[in-house]
């Protein structure tokens, strides 16, 4: 069936009108892999958009089940087929992949595949990602009509792409701009109040001469306002947008571990096994505040001799692992308790990136926090 198909036509159509209402850009390219390989009826079927750096800051399939994907391992890199296809404005479409010059291989949990169609999905001059299809069910392989449908797809894509980048762009310096503001408010307003309030306490003191039951209520009344002091600092650090630099956020978490080890002069280790420097924005800045999160914890409530740090890749997405040999605790039974450790802040962070956060802890054992990440 090709575009002059009348029920292709409406599925388009409808595909297009869909779009238009689509503000994440996981979600338009979702929405166009489902609807390609429904079309041509591909057994699989995967979409990826390059980083520059030879891998892929997103990589979406269709067609292999979970089992399989994590069996598979590290996301493919651009080479091959696929990097011959995100360098060439042109489709490329094959009667058997394995047949081809530049056909690079799998790894051994990776299903065999016979018949290719990819096409490039292209905005602006610039391909901003790649669609590819395999072993449709008709044995005869991909027809014209199938790629004349899927070249429609990728037209309504690319506008798609473009304007749920720009959404979430927008959406991003807005956060960004909000959180700078509510940092500098805090900073400036409370501070301010609890200096004074410490001060006063300080100068009450002194007054006190050898009132000993007032001067050890006002000694608590100077401790709590220490301690609300570096909450706050916790807490304006979190507020304020975290740049990660070039190298992602395995580079920046070490930066981070190697300053509180010095500033807290505990033994604190970073380990990134396997991590690679490609960039996901959106994941990396999340992921830096969780960490951040935890190693606040830690440092603050644990009483720990040792803590760490590590990141590390899985099938298909990250783990951070955040360990202490601390005092422990009884875990949390409301949700006062959760927000007081800043784990809801923590778990509502990973959810946002569709992952999940896993706590564990023992008196007397030391806590550990796991978050588990997909990489788009």
């Amino acid at each position: 069936m090709g575009t002059h198909d009348p029920a292709v036509l409406r599925r388009l159509l409808d595909i297009a009108l869909a779009l238009g209402g689509v503000r994440r850009t996981d979600a338009v390219l979702q929405t166009i892999l489902d609807a390609a390989r429904e079309l041509t009826s591909a057994r699989y079927a995967a979409v990826g958009v390059p980083d520059g750096e030879g891998g892929f800051a997103l990589f979406l399939t269709a067609g292999i089940d979970p089992p399989t994907w994590e069996a598979i391992g590290a996301l493919p890199r651009t080479h091959g087929l696929l990097g011959a296809m995100l360098a060439d404005p042109d489709p490329i479409r094959l009667a058997d992949i394995r047949r081809d010059s530049r056909f690079a291989g799998w790894p051994a949990a990776h299903p065999s595949m016979q018949a290719f169609l990819g096409v490039p999905i292209i905005a602006g001059g610039e391909i901003v990602a790649g669609l590819f299809l395999t072993d449709p069910a008709d044995a005869g392989g991909f027809t014209d009509a199938d790629q004349e449908v899927v070249e429609a797809l990728a037209a309504h894509a690319a506008l798609a792409v473009v304007n749920a980048q720009r959404h979430e762009r927008s959406r991003e310096l807005s956060i960004a701009e909000e959180r700078t503001r509510l940092a500098r408010d805090l900073h400036d307003s409370v501070t301010q109040t609890l200096f004074s309030l410490s001060l006063s306490a300080e100068t009450a003191v002194t007054i006190a001469g050898s009132g000993a039951r007032l001067a050890e209520e006002l000694d608590r009344i100077r401790a709590l306002a220490a301690t609300a002091k570096e909450e706050l600092r916790a807490l304006v650090d979190t507020l304020r947008p975290a740049d990660l630099g070039p190298d992602g956020v395995a580079a920046a978490l070490r930066e981070r571990v190697d300053l509180l080890r010095r500033v807290h002069d505990l033994d604190i280790r970073f380990a990134a096994p396997g991590m690679s420097r490609v960039r996901r924005p959106l994941v990396d800045t999340e992921l830096f505040k969780v960490a951040s999160e935890a190693l606040s914890n830690a440092l603050q409530h644990s009483e720990a001799s040792r803590v760490d740090v590590t990141l590390e890749p899985t099938g298909g997405g990250v783990r951070l692992t955040v360990r202490d040999d601390g005092r422990g605790f009884a875990l949390p039974r409301n949700s006062s308790q959760f927000g007081r450790l800043g784990l809801t802040s923590m778990r509502e962070r990973v959810a946002a990136l569709g992952g999940t956060l896993r706590l564990e802890s023992t008196l007397g054992t030391g806590t550990v926090v796991v978050a588990d990440v997909p990489c788009a």
